[in-house]
């Protein structure tokens, strides 16, 4: 049964694959079918609340014990798709870049050294039994990162106000807007092969570069008939509704690539430009954190 809560966690965005149930093997294929058809199906806010919920014990369960059964499951034109949770796989590589993320006594505070080295000695042993294991989820906090917004266009943009107030901004998870895109799979793949070309011909050195080769070498382990989501998540709760509404990232992000192909420097500063004044806000309500 999903985690019954009226607290709404925040600052997390998702890109999910979910990918369609002749993807997985038996019996595997045959336990999301069932699941499915449930009508209880946990909510991302729920995954993000159990998550959470291992770091009140005495000593915080750093990686759950045991592999997440949920998924998220959509039915894409009569095919039914699914992107399971593995919370346990991505809790552990969540770990890694914990050091970065943390100043080292707030790190040591939330979950101890010896509840760390236990997690990774756990992960290198699983990993030894599931070396070529994937997670279909990745997470960013506080910020949607720019290579995500590759992978889509703006035609595909969907965004619903909260029905909890006027202009949207509801406080509950019932209330609260949504804003995400939805891709193919081979949309997706084919974008990161046309914007890498374009930054390979065009600048000699970008973090835009590797993070695209990273996120197409990710796509490529997953069906093709797969589907690609990039969602806002707790992000819609840091940012106004009318700041959602104008909010065209990805179209920003195309617009900056194909000003770099056509030799326009300007047009890509400009677009560039936008994209930062927008997340600078999110930015701001990190550091404040």
């Amino acid at each position: 049964m999903p985690t019954v809560s009226s607290v709404v966690v925040p600052y997390a965005a998702y890109l999910r694959v979910y990918e369609p149930l002749a993807a997985f093997p038996e019996p595997e294929r045959s336990h999301w079918s069932h699941y499915a058809r449930r009508s209880d199906r946990p909510s991302y806010q729920d995954e993000l609340r159990r998550s959470l919920a291992d770091l009140v014990p005495t000593p915080p369960v750093a990686v759950p014990v045991h592999e997440s059964r949920d998924a998220f499951v959509l039915d894409v034109d009569g095919v039914v798709c699914v992107c399971p949770w593995r919370t346990r796989l991505r809790g552990w590589q969540a770990l890694d870049g914990l050091a970065d993320e943390l100043p080292a006594v707030v790190l040591d505070a939330v979950l101890p050294p010896v509840v760390r080295r236990q997690a990774t000695q756990d992960y290198e042993r699983w990993r030894m039994a599931n070396p070529d294991a994937r997670p279909w989820i990745r997470t960013a906090t506080w910020q949607v990162p720019l290579s995500w917004f590759v992978l889509v266009s703006d035609e595909e943009r969907e965004y619903v106000k909260g029905p909890g107030e006027p202009d949207g901004a509801g406080d509950s998870l019932d209330e609260a807007p949504l804003l995400r895109y939805r891709t193919p799979m081979v949309q997706a793949r084919r974008r990161v092969a046309r914007a890498l070309r374009t930054l390979r011909q065009t600048v000699d050195e970008s973090p835009l570069i590797d993070a695209l080769v990273d996120v197409g070498r990710w796509l490529e382990e997953f069906h093709p008939r797969s589907l690609v989501e990039l969602d806002y998540g707790g992000l819609v709760h840091l940012l106004s509704a009318g700041d959602l509404e104008d909010d065209h990232s990805a179209a920003d992000v195309t617009e900056g690539i194909e000003a770099l192909r056509r030799g326009d420097g300007a047009g890509a500063g400009e677009a560039y430009a936008r994209l930062v004044q927008r997340w600078r806000a999110v930015r701001d309500l990190r550091s404040a954190n």
